[in-house]
């Protein structure tokens, strides 16, 4: 059986060596080319290795790469940091057996995490290592609106972006860019383990539904950090335009807060405060 580390290396890689183009690496295109980027053994040259033993890595045989090989096809690659880090673990993992699983229970935010989020004057949530929402305050839910609804399994950030009864429109300018972040988290929560029944049930479930999905999945673009600015389309108080930071919490792999945050004095920001004060409103009503 293929080592699942070794088969997501290897889908990695493929992924990787497509989006460099001959040009960039100073390789003329030359005649008819069956591939995007670059041919295996074009990139094999580049990083100095036999093209059999590259092949082996794409193919997620049974291949050990050290270190230093790890290095050249990172730079023969151009990998940025996040996606260097991300080969390395997958690499590093494809070394060792195939561990044991251990069930570590349902993942769960600290009190303390809980009242933070209650004090916090800008929307904020937690969300599990596979983007599963443990926690929200009063600003997120006037935002994003009331989750509370939905089967706890259905509350997760990447099956709600793709869910086409709340997204089919998707008229937000910066919808793919976020989609993109949110399945470069998950990328980097696969690469702990590619086995896991949640993110396997979740990629699974959207590429059978989503050819979308299937799209900018099969990018394998990596997060590990993410930090950004979205366009928020709330009927009541019109667009707000917001940055967004990831936190990490305690535990490792852990739960991460997302916070969204205004610029001060901007329209976003009095927007915001606009929007706060409707859902004090709303809830003295209730």
């Amino acid at each position: 059986m293929t080592h699942p580390y070794a088969r997501e290396l290897g889908d990695f890689l493929r992924a990787r060596r497509a989006r460099v183009r001959p040009a960039d690496v100073g390789l003329e295109p030359g005649g008819r080319r069956k591939v995007a980027g670059l041919r295996r053994e074009e990139l094999a040259l580049l990083a100095g290795l036999s093209t059999d033993y590259y092949q082996r890595m794409e193919q997620g045989r049974e291949v050990r790469p050290s270190d230093d090989v790890l290095d050249a096809i990172a730079g023969a690659l151009g990998l940025d940091e996040d996606e260097r880090r991300h080969l390395f673990t997958l690499a590093r993992a494809a070394r060792r057996p195939v561990p044991a699983r251990a069930d570590p229970g349902p993942e769960r935010v600290p009190d303390s995490t809980r009242r933070l989020l209650r004090v916090m004057d800008t929307p904020a949530v937690v969300l599990g290592r596979h983007l599963d929402l443990l926690d929200w305050n009063p600003m997120a839910e006037a935002l994003l609106g009331d989750p509370a609804g939905r089967p706890a399994d259905r509350l997760n950030m990447l099956l709600l972006m793709f869910d086409d009864d709340r997204t089919g429109g998707r008229t937000c300018p910066d919808w793919e860019q976020q989609a993109l972040d949110y399945i470069g988290m998950m990328r980097a929560a696969v690469a702990t383990d590619p086995a896991h029944p949640r993110a396997t049930a979740i990629v699974g479930e959207l590429s059978i539904r989503s050819a979308e999905f299937r799209r900018l999945w099969a990018r394998h673009d990596v997060r590990v950090q993410v930090s950004g600015r979205k366009t928020f389309r709330v009927p009541e108080v019109g667009d707000i335009v917001l940055d967004w930071d990831s936190y990490p919490l305690p535990g490792s792999p852990g739960p991460v807060m997302l916070v969204w945050t205004a610029e001060p004095g901007s329209p976003g920001a009095d927007r915001l405060r606009l929007l706060a004060s409707l859902q004090a409103t709303r809830a003295a009503g209730r």
